[in-house]
């Protein structure tokens, strides 16, 4: 009879064990969760400030446009937006801003504002501090010579930030700048032109931030829907322009 109990005793040992030891899993597996999404969140971050939208009664947005430059589509970007008459904020990477700074510096005698995504396109998370430093300074050297005067705002690749990157940001003064409407981001919304127009003009309201993806020949229908996306919202009584005229 003692034998039984013993085991009794040792098996309910055992469980609570095993219990506790799935409660500290389950308690970190949330935590880690929890760090992902405020590490991709847009609406907030741990330290600086953050737009993903600004709030203005004025019928008036931002166009912006990640990564790049290059050489390729310079020609029909500024042909779109120049038509138009419309600036817009162009999240360069340090990287191809380096191996194009001609296209930087045509950018910028245009009147387009270039704001920094980092020099290598990676996830500044879990990154030392000296890493941040160096990803968002070398963009930045490049982004003054190209020309650009005034603040130089900044967006995470991939919209990724936790601890090091928000916390030099805010020691150095800067804003980090996500955004509220992202119609490439999605298969199907992204597959045609009308659909990108289609996505924006269902969501757009004052103050959004616009993200398009027009550099690269994967994302051509993102660059064939900038006119008539432009087109639509001028119809809708929008003034479509760069972040720096936005945050004003």
């Amino acid at each position: 009879m003692r034998g039984a109990q013993a085991n009794f005793v040792v098996v309910r040992v055992r469980r609570a064990t095993a219990l506790r030891v799935g409660g500290l899993l389950l308690v970190a597996l949330l935590g880690l969760a929890g760090l992902r999404a405020l590490a991709r969140a847009r609406t907030v971050q741990l330290f600086g400030r953050l737009i993903a939208r600004a709030e203005t009664p004025e019928r008036r947005v931002a166009l912006t446009f990640d990564d790049g430059p290059t050489s390729a589509r310079v020609d029909t970007l500024l042909g779109l937006l120049g038509a138009r008459g419309v600036r817009a904020t162009f999240f360069v990477t340090g990287r191809e801003l380096g191996a194009a700074p001609d296209v930087g510096r045509r950018l910028v005698a245009a009147g387009h504002e270039l704001g920094n995504h980092g020099y290598s396109h990676r996830r500044l998370v879990l990154v030392t501090p000296g890493t941040v430093r160096s990803e968002v300074e070398r963009t930045d050297s490049l982004i003054r010579a190209a020309g650009h005067a005034g603040a130089i705002h900044v967006r995470p690749p991939y919209g990724y930030k936790l601890i090091a990157l928000p916390w030099y940001l805010a020691r150095t003064g800067r804003t980090t700048v996500t955004w509220d409407v992202e119609p490439d981001s999605y298969a199907d919304v992204a597959a045609t032109p009308e659909g990108i127009v289609r996505h924006v003009a269902s969501r757009v309201r004052p103050g959004s931030i616009i993200l398009l993806h027009p550099w690269y020949a994967s994302r051509a229908t993102s660059l064939a829907a900038i006119g008539p996306l432009i087109d639509s919202l001028h119809a809708r009584g929008f003034r479509v322009g760069p972040v720096r005229d936005l945050l004003r």
